[in-house]
């Protein structure tokens, strides 16, 4: 497909593409009609999440449950990195596009012949940055846009400093570069960047250090503001549209964002997003989730605290929010919700077909909501073990908690499950329309915790607990084993089909494949094959260090690839990447992956297979020099 197709303007008429990715009837465009098409193709993974849906499923079959067993590496690139690689590389139009943590060096490889670079851009940013981001250097990947004729195809890179670039995706040129973030208040970027029509969406770090959270959409042609939504504030600051929750106005509505909060300490109350978004052109409504308030100190910071810990849908032309649920009113354990969106069409138990959106979140509860009203369908536990809640109120929304497991001054919470790490992380999990069901990376981890008291200081953490993680009850507790499973749910059942444990968090997430399988990769440093209808593992690979990003699949000349970036790191690999020895350290995550290290070293790439190993190198002189 031509690159420089050109997008048509949003109040062009033009056919629709629906959830389905089929052509629906002439209506205004809601979404760069190149870029869908570009997500439905097999040969392409141009967006975070494959397409709108943010459902990582491919309907490549080639690679099957009958013959995965006969994947072989097939080529491989370092990033030349050490630090954790979350995310996945982007593939579009024959090229991949990859990403690393700090410094944030972007690679362009010829999938024809990827023993060359084609370009790759090593911004220079300031170094303080990476004396300010929590939980290790990452960043989550890479957006596209396809160009219009006028302004080149660009590649969208966020920098830990706060910076987001726009790079000539043929070059590797900077096209336009601004500011976001502040570092000198902590306000990094880890956040791949999300392409909806011609706008680029960028969210926010920091909430550790007082961050207050906000999302911004910029013109992607130029890099000017289009509009930026605060999470804490004013209805005004926040965006909040004059039908906001009009379905459900038991979510409260008005005025919310001030009232919620003791004086001003919105203004320092975190809500950051850093996690990924999904998008309906059908409704043109953009969906993601805010982070926990802050400080952790729930005593310091009386009330609901909204609208932190929310699911948000706005309208992507004007930011204006339509409908807002919070999750976890007054977090008391940081369970921030920005997990992954997943969007389905699916029938509910009374046989009714509804657009869905599911979010497994970190506060141990897998929500479903009609995504055009915010209308909560259920609320399952992702697992039994979960104690902080006893149930969700479907009828309000609101979690009921167990007082036995709060987290409140002068005394230490114990065995409280799920962590701060959440039975849920920033791992991208998918989804298999086919067979309906949800593959989830979760991790098994509890806590003990105890808060203390301290101020705030701009650019310094702003935590006020301490953490002590191990396995959840279902783990090996003295082996510091059993951190994690692997589970396949259906959000309108509410039933697992299956489950599996796993040595350490599943922390990247999953990819479904309509060859009946879901792959992941682990801390200890596999990918793995399972059959989607059992769980039953098929194939695995061990890699040159353990995964905190999720695969993807694409086909190119023929043949069908899996490819996924290696490098550990992020929050449970602080303690092996930093050196740290006090179990408290890394804000728990030392301790509860003190064995990390007896499995994995440090490491950063990406690694690419195919059945039998097939690659462009079968020919011996791609990439030679004089024969």
């Amino acid at each position: 497909m031509n690159r420089f197709l050109t997008s048509l303007p949003i109040v062009a008429l033009t056919a629709t593409i629906t959830a389905g990715g089929q052509l629906g009837a002439i209506a205004p465009a809601l979404a760069n009609q190149t870029l869908v098409q570009l997500s439905e193709s097999d040969q392409n993974w141009v967006m975070p999440g494959k397409n709108y849906n943010s459902d990582n499923f491919s309907k490549l079959g080639q690679i099957n449950s009958d013959n995965v067993k006969q994947l072989r590496a097939a080529w491989s690139f370092s990033t030349g990195v050490l630090n954790g690689h979350e995310g996945a590389p982007l593939v579009v139009d024959g090229k991949m596009y990859v990403h690393g943590a700090f410094p944030n060096t972007t690679f362009a490889l010829d999938l024809k012949d990827p023993s060359r670079i084609l370009w790759q851009h090593k911004p220079k940013q300031d170094p303080v940055a990476r004396s300010v981001a929590c939980c290790d250097i990452v960043n989550r990947g890479l957006a596209y846009w396809p160009g219009d004729g006028r302004v080149p195809p660009l590649i969208l890179k966020t920098q830990l400093d706060g910076h987001v670039v726009a790079l000539n995706a043929t070059t590797g040129e900077e096209y336009w570069k601004i500011e976001n973030s502040d570092i000198r208040v902590g306000s990094t970027l880890t956040i791949a960047p999300y392409v909806v029509k011609d706008l680029v969406i960028i969210g926010s770090s920091g909430a550790e250090l007082g961050v207050r959270g906000y999302v911004t959409a910029y013109d992607v042609k130029t890099g000017s503001m289009a509009w930026r939504a605060f999470a804490t504030g004013s209805d005004e600051a926040m965006l909040i549209g004059d039908d906001f929750n009009a379905s459900n106005p038991h979510y409260g509505q008005k005025g919310l964002g001030l009232q919620t909060w003791e004086g001003d300490a919105w203004k320092i109350g975190g809500g950051t997003n850093w996690g990924w978004y999904a998008y309906d052109p059908g409704v043109d409504l953009l969906y993601y989730g805010t982070g926990n308030p802050a400080p952790w100190n729930e005593t310091m910071r009386p009330g609901d605290n909204k609208w932190t810990m929310t699911i948000f849908a706005r309208e992507a032309s004007s930011g204006k929010a339509k409908f807002g649920y919070q999750k976890t009113p007054h977090d008391e354990w940081d369970y921030a919700g920005v997990n992954v969106m997943m969007l389905s069409e699916q029938k509910d138990k009374a046989g009714k077909t509804r657009k869905l959106l599911t979010h497994p979140d970190r506060n141990g509860i897998v929500y479903t909501l009609d995504r055009t009203n915010g209308e909560l369908v259920s609320a399952d536990k992702i697992d039994d073990t979960v104690n902080v809640f006893t149930h969700v109120d479907l009828k309000t929304g609101v979690p009921v908690r167990n007082p036995e497991y709060a987290t409140r001054m002068d005394h230490t919470g114990r065995d409280i499950c799920p962590s701060a790490m959440g039975y849920h992380n920033q791992g991208h999990d998918s989804y298999d329309p086919n067979k309906q069901l949800f593959f989830m990376g979760i991790n098994h981890i509890c806590m003990d915790w105890e808060p203390f008291m301290l101020p705030y200081r701009a650019g310094q953490f702003f935590v006020g607990a301490t953490l002590n993680m191990y396995p959840g009850p279902k783990g090996d507790r003295q082996g510091f084993e059993g951190l994690g499973q692997i589970k396949a749910y259906n959000s309108i059942t509410g039933e697992f089909k299956w489950e599996k444990m796993e040595r350490f968090a599943v922390w990247g997430g999953t990819l479904a494949t309509a060859g009946n399988l879901v792959f992941y990769g682990t801390l200890d440093g596999f990918i793995k094959a399972r059959h989607s209808d059992t769980g039953e593992l098929l194939w695995k690979f061990k890699l040159p260090s353990g995964v905190i990003g999720y695969p993807i699949t694409y086909e190119h000349a023929g043949t069908q690839y899996v490819a996924i970036m290696y490098g550990v790191g992020g929050w449970p690999g602080v303690g092996l990447v930093f050196d740290l020895q006090d179990p408290t350290a890394g804000l728990g995550a030392v301790g509860a992956f003190k064995n990390l290290q007896h499995y994995t070293q440090m490491g950063g790439g990406v690694m690419v297979f195919s059945l039998n190993g097939k690659s462009p190198f079968d020919n011996v002189s791609v990439g030679e020099y004089g024969g």
